[in-house]
């Protein structure tokens, strides 16, 4: 069964500033960032059931890039909400405070 995943604007954001950031590093690397969140997008659609690492929110980092994916499951409409994309350095209760 593959599960519906939705973006939070504020999840968004969170994923063009690493974009920005990278390409301010090395032009394409954003692009890189882009594409391994996609594949670690597509990992969670189809099956989203990674380790929960606080409340009911799933996380799972992405490969090469010190990021993690914050997520929320609801099984009754199959979809994945993906609430934040940040910097592992990051405390993971910012995202609940500011959003």
């Amino acid at each position: 069964m593959s599960y519906h995943i939705i973006i939070e604007p504020t999840a968004l954001l969170d994923i063009q500033q690493a974009i920005d950031y990278y390409d301010a590093k090395q032009i394409g690397l954003g692009e890189k960032f882009e594409a391994a969140l996609d594949k670690r997008l597509v990992s969670i659609q189809n099956n989203p059931f990674y380790q929960i690492r606080y409340d009911t929110v799933h996380c799972l980092p992405l490969k090469k890039y010190p990021y993690m994916i914050h997520f929320t499951i609801n099984k009754i409409d199959n979809a994945v909400t993906v609430r934040a994309v940040f910097h592992t350095s990051q405390n993971p209760t910012i995202w609940k405070k500011d959003r």
